[in-house]
């Protein structure tokens, strides 16, 4: 593959057109015109078609896309790294990419040791749906997954898990509704209002069965894709919620609430996936010895 003409499509697709391409590029509209066409010719699909007096990208164009974003941007990575590699101290980026069903406090304390190395760090962060940020990892746009579950065989990623550790869960609500509720727990919970993670989550599946186990029908009033969000309605006495026990004495302290029970069956499990089948990089090295030693086990 001839890279210029990759470089000509990539400015082009970015730029919106020929024109305002051309002009950043400093050639003519039709040199990359002509060099986009040989690249077109060179993989056999077309990158573009025209929409009136617009080019637009193709499905094969966005495709192509796709890679030349990963292809450079790692070439800027690299001449960044280069930059550094005369300078006494050098910073090493760590790209890491959560899932959006993993609590923000539990996100925290898993990526934190990443910045206690010996080596500057410049964390670079991001939240999204778990296959969004495994296509992401799979391109190297990213060191790092952090999930609650693990890389499933069906998806064709070539990445590793690396098990952190699990939590059981714990439920919480306002000293106000708990005075309400009638018995012990778990009997209490049975018609009080609840307020529960959204079908994405791993401990969704796991809190219907345990429902129906104990013969218990809370009366749903809320489901949250963002235990945040799902939080926020709790600390407003809303319903009952669920979080990871290991977050129990931040939960109670910051949004004052109670611990109304907790269960052992209801189990949060959490995943660092990579491309490394045996851990060289500082940082991930640094968040599964902490998690493993510490968090999960402390």
């Amino acid at each position: 593959m001839n890279f210029k003409h990759l470089y000509y499509f990539w400015v082009t697709a970015r730029a919106g057109g020929v024109m305002r391409a051309g002009e950043q590029l400093h050639t003519t509209p039709q040199t990359l015109s002509g060099q986009i066409k040989l690249l077109e010719d060179s993989l056999g699909r077309q990158l573009f078609r025209k929409s009136g007096r617009q080019l637009v990208l193709t499905e094969d164009g966005r495709t192509a896309l796709g890679y030349a974003d990963g292809i450079f941007n790692l070439g800027a990575e690299l001449q960044n790294a280069m930059r550094q590699a005369g300078s006494e101290t050098h910073t090493l980026d760590f790209r890491v990419g959560v899932a959006d069903s993993v609590a923000k406090s539990v996100a925290y304390r898993l990526l934190e040791p990443a910045m206690s190395i010996s080596q500057p760090v410049r964390l670079i962060g991001s939240e999204g749906k778990f296959p969004d940020l495994l296509a992401q990892l799979a391109l190297h746009r990213l060191d790092l997954v952090i999930a609650d579950e693990p890389l499933s065989r069906r998806i064709s990623v070539k990445a590793f898990n690396h098990a952190l550790g699990t939590t059981p869960m714990s439920f919480f609500c306002t000293p106000a509704l708990k005075a309400t509720l009638q018995g012990e727990f778990p009997q209490c919970l049975h018609s009080a209002p609840m307020l529960i993670q959204g079908a994405a989550s791993s401990v969704r599946q796991q809190l219907e069965g345990w429902l129906a186990k104990h013969h218990l029908q809370p009366r749903v009033v809320g489901e949250f894709d963002d235990g945040a969000l799902m939080t926020a309605f709790g600390r407003e006495g809303r319903g009952v919620f669920m979080s990871p026990s290991v977050l129990e004495d931040e939960t109670v302290a910051h949004y004052g609430v109670e611990v109304l029970g907790r269960s052992d069956e209801l189990v949060e499990e959490f995943f660092a996936v990579s491309v490394e089948r045996r851990i060289s990089h500082p940082c991930v090295a640094a968040i599964t010895h902490n998690a493993r030693g510490r968090l999960f086990n402390g």
